[in-house]
Parts: C-alpha cells; sequence; structure tokens
C-alpha cells in the first residue's frame, strides 16, 4: 500500500533509488513508503551519484538505529551541499533466519548480514547460535542473494521476510530480536523542501570548535527545542566538531529562520513532517 506519506514527497514518474540489492531493509521501507513500481536499487556510490545528478528524484538511506547510532551512510548525507532532507522513516525491525530450502537450523554453520544487524541480532546468536561463523555483507539484500546462489548448504542471512521471497529462501526463525530497541530511522533526500505543516522536525548540521560550541547551543535553545544530538567526526582537526541536531519546527518559523540568517555555523540539512 502507498501510504500518505509517499503520494506527498513522490511526483508521478519520479523514481526513487535505494541502497541495494533488492531485499534489504531499505528496500523494505521505500515498497512501504512509495509501493514498487519506480524504486531503484543502487550501491551506495551510484545511489549518492545519481541524487547529485538528479536521475533520480529521491534516495532513501539509513541514518541511525537505537542499538549502534548513527550509521556510516549519514556522514554520505552530510557532504551533500544541495539536497534536503524531506521525509524520515522509522521502523521496529525484527530479522529472519533465511537459508535454502530444507536446511534446517542444526545445519547452519555461517550466518550473513549487514555489519549493523549482527550487533542487533548479537544477543540472539550468543544464545541460540554461539558457534556460527558470523560474516559481514554489504546489505541485507546481498547477504540473501549470497546465500541463495552459495553452493553450500550450511550458510543462512538475517534479513527482512520479503528478501526470502525474492531469493527463493526459507524462513527459519522469525522475528528476531525484534522490539523497540531495534528502531532504524531513514532519512529520505531530494531537492526540494516540503511547505511547513502541522508537525515538523528540521535537522541541522553544527560545525564549530570548542571555544565555540557553548554560545552556539545557547543560541540554538533559545530558538528551538532540541530532540537530539549526534556528534560526527570533525575531519578538519581535533578541535573542530560537528554535531547533527534535530529540533521541533520547521525552518521556516521566525525563530529557526534567525537562528540560520544570524549564526553561519549551522547548516540546514532538511525541514519535514515528524514521524519520530
Amino acid at each position: 500500500m502507498i501510504t500518505m506519506l509517499s503520494m506527498s514527497i513522490c511526483t508521478a514518474g519520479a523514481r526513487i533509488g535505494y541502497l541495494g540489492p533488492a531485499g534489504s531493509w531499505t528496500h523494505q521501507a521505500c515498497m512501504e513508503l512509495f509501493g514498487d513500481s519506480e524504486l531503484v536499487a543502487l550501491d551506495r556510490e551510484a545511489l549518492f551519484q545519481a541524487l547529485r545528478a538528479k536521475t533520480v528524484a529521491r534516495a532513501c538511506v539509513p541514518v541511525t538505529t537505537s542499538v549502534v547510532g548513527a550509521t556510516p551512510y549519514l556522514d554520505d548525507v552530510l557532504a551533500f551541499e544541495d539536497v534536503h532532507v524531506v521525509a524520515e522513516y522509522t521502523k521496529v525491525l525484527g530479522y529472519s533466519l533465511l537459508a535454502k530450502p530444507g536446511v534446517r537450523r542444526k545445519d547452519i554453520r555461517t550466518v550473513i548480514a549487514h555489519p549493523v544487524a549482527l550487533e542487533e541480532v548479537k544477543p540472539w546468536l550468543d544464545l541460540e547460535m554461539p558457534e556460527v561463523e558470523r560474516r559481514a555483507a554489504a546489505s541485507a539484500g546481498a547477504a540473501a542473494k549470497l546465500v541463495a546462489q552459495g553452493s553450500g548448504s550450511d550458510t543462512a542471512a538475517m534479513g527482512p521476510p520479503s528478501a526470502a521471497r525474492l531469493y527463493g529462501l526459507t524462513p527459519i526463525v522469525n522475528g528476531i530480536e525484534e522490539g523497540p530497541h531495534n528502531t532504524t530511522r531513514w532519512w529520505v533526500l531530494g531537492h526540494a523542501m516540503p511547505a511547513p505543516g502541522c508537525n515538523d522536525k528540521t535537522s541541522l548540521l553544527l560545525t564549530i570548535d570548542e571555544a565555540g560550541f557553548q554560545r552556539s547551543l545557547q543560541a540554538l535553545t533559545g530558538s528551538a527545542r532540541v530532540l537530539a544530538i549526534y556528534e560526527r567526526p570533525g575531519k578538519r582537526s581535533l578541535e573542530g566538531h560537528r554535531y547533527v541536531i534535530d529540533v521541533v519546527g520547521h525552518a521556516s518559523q521566525p525563530e529557526i529562520a534567525r537562528l540560520l540568517a544570524e549564526h553561519g555555523e549551522f547548516r540546514l540539512l532538511g525541514s519535514y513532517p515528524r514521524r519520530y
């Protein structure tokens, strides 16, 4: 089903890029957001190149998880100067253990998954399958594809149930580590920021040295209610810092607009309907 969110940010015929291959959690998120008729699976580099070249209208990437915090893709997003966060999407994940038909749980010697997924299912694996080898893959879809194309029958993947359907695998166990502690947030990136709504969130990037941090933080808290702060590598020196900051409201609101006009250390990443 195509949601109200998809109708508000996806125009007819506009392609949506996501981290491929098919069968990843990002693919699952995009199907829930937009349906599956205009989705394009791309690898990490190609996805951001396509967004920069505008050969896709939107790109969907996971940016934070409740288990490991910021994902590696968040810094890719911060490198863009000319795109906006136009939507967010959150999902409580429950992994499935996927193997070829006929494979039993006791036959499995290796489990393949995205590194974040391996962290999220670690408590279950430690308890239920402590002896298996754990191998990283680029995504849940890539993990399922490796299992499906492999010659052996002692390997399984951790991923969404949709990956089983795509690659002809069988879910051996479902709902692994499912719960609010296993929540992933995606950002949808685009070139045109949505108009103000009734319940918006704004994401900012603050680049500052230690001496100026307190001053900037005071200016921010005097302008908007802060929801979250994520520190990112400064990239230039140990004294320089970058912070992704989520606040309540839309960038067009006078207080936030004034902050951005008067404090050049803040960069607007986007304003979008709040879902989390």
